[in-house]
């Protein structure tokens, strides 16, 4: 309980700047750990949804009622499910064509899906730059109002005749407590984000890997339907 009140007179007794320095880590703290618990509850969604699409995907459904069911849903698509609707759309609507050409119905449908690819992958990485911006000004910007804060206690400190240390303890004291918070800031910030930033690439590579075999699946029905006719 001490240490918590000499924290808070501690703050009240610093200099306008060094306070204003001290808010505004809080506040970006406090974006940080928002941001930090948002990312962190959609990729848990993203990763658990990539999971149920390829057990139900590869468990030999038909493509076409697979399709139906998922456009039939009121929620929108995500993840893999976008992929996947994506491609299946832009190839039915290609393949129906009179004058279709397997090559191009391919390609169509390869652009449909890394068009998706893209656009989940930013919706993933939504904040993660503001979360790395954080963690690297963080720092900082507690270092500023460190310097600030001691620079004032020794200006005080030469203007005394009979200068202890006693009397410089405390100026120096306020001023730390900037790179604490600013280090408080900035630790959690970076490690979410190379926490996040590797699950992203995970799935970013996992909705790849499904588009590479999906495009084969569709490229032995389009290909071989050709030769049957």
């Amino acid at each position: 309980m001490q240490a918590e009140l000499s924290f808070i007179d501690l703050f009240l007794e610093a200099s306008l700047l060094v306070k204003l320095v001290m808010l505004t880590l809080v506040g970006m703290s406090v974006v940080s750990w928002g941001i930090i618990f948002q990312r962190y509850k959609l990729l848990k969604a993203a990763r658990e949804n990539a999971e149920k699409f390829e057990d139900k995907f590869w468990s030999g459904v038909d493509l076409n009622r697979f399709y139906k069911e998922l456009s039939a849903r009121s929620q929108a698509a995500l993840g893999l499910e976008s992929l996947f609707s994506a491609g299946f759309k832009e190839y039915a609507r290609l393949n129906n064509l009179s004058d279709r050409a397997p090559a191009a119905v391919m390609d169509g449908t390869y652009r449909a899906m890394r068009v998706s690819l893209t656009r989940e992958v930013d919706k993933m990485e939504t904040h993660l730059p503001t979360l790395a911006t954080i963690g690297s000004i963080s720092p900082y910007v507690g270092l500023f109002g460190t310097v600030w804060g001691i620079m004032n206690s020794f200006i005080a400190l030469g203007s005394q005749q009979n200068a202890t240390l006693a009397m410089v303890a405390p100026g120096i004291a306020e001023a730390l407590i900037a790179t604490a918070m600013g280090l408080f800031a900035a630790i959690p910030a970076v490690v979410a984000y190379n926490r996040f930033s590797v699950q992203v690439e995970k799935l970013e590579t996992s909705y790849a890997n499904f588009m590479e075999e999906f495009s084969s699946i569709l490229h032995r029905q389009t290909y071989g339907s050709k030769e049957v006719a």
